[in-house]
């Protein structure tokens, strides 16, 4: 690992941090993710990013942590706390994909909502199926998901393609879709402060 600023990620922003990155020009920042499935058991994730941090420390001047709390009911803010190292705002990465504002009109205007990104998206039937045993038990379909009224894809590549296969996830889900591109400023906003200087 090279670099004077070491980026301990959530590999499902991977994409999406990598293109901000060099889209803003900032060499000097290196990007670690750690596996996307850690949001299945999010009591987990504290102690990867503990194990990540401690071999980083040797070799960044400096750590960002580009979590939310995503679950770990503040046991991630607690341990980045005593390193003094500070991460994305917000509760989840909907939040800081498409901004706090926005996230709170879209969460206001239906609070039974699911939402998928890009990401979320493109590995559906992993993370979501068979992550969640629904192709092992179907039954589970409507305890899962028997509360939620629509599908909303926070899109931040905006293809035509996700757009498409969104729609079908949540006809499989048999909720509503609806769709709203965010593109990168939001996550460009939450990292500017700390990525540019």
């Amino acid at each position: 690992m090279t670099g004077t600023l070491l980026v301990i990620a959530c590999g499902a922003i991977a994409r999406e941090l990598v293109r901000v990155r060099d889209l803003n020009g900032w060499d000097h920042v290196s990007i670690y993710c750690l596996p996307a499935e850690l949001h299945n058991r999010p009591d987990e994730i504290p102690s990867a990013v503990a194990r990540t941090l401690e071999a980083a420390r040797k070799a960044f001047d400096r750590v960002f942590v580009a979590y939310a709390d995503c679950g770990t009911g503040g046991r991630l803010d607690r341990l980045l706390a005593r390193h003094g190292i500070e991460r994305l705002p917000g509760a989840h990465c909907y939040e800081f994909l498409a901004g706090s504002s926005v996230f709170d009109e879209l969460a206001a205007d239906e609070p039974g909502s699911f939402y998928l990104t890009d990401f979320l998206v493109r590995h559906f039937d992993r993370l979501v199926v068979r992550g969640l045993g629904l192709d092992r038990h179907p039954d589970l379909l409507q305890r899962y998901f028997g509360n939620y009224r629509r599908v909303v894809h926070l899109a931040q590549s905006g293809s035509a393609e996700l757009k498409e296969q969104a729609r079908r996830q949540a006809e499989r889900l048999g909720l509503e879709y609806r769709y709203h591109f965010c593109g990168d400023r939001p996550l460009t906003v939450a990292l500017q402060p700390v990525l540019a200087g």
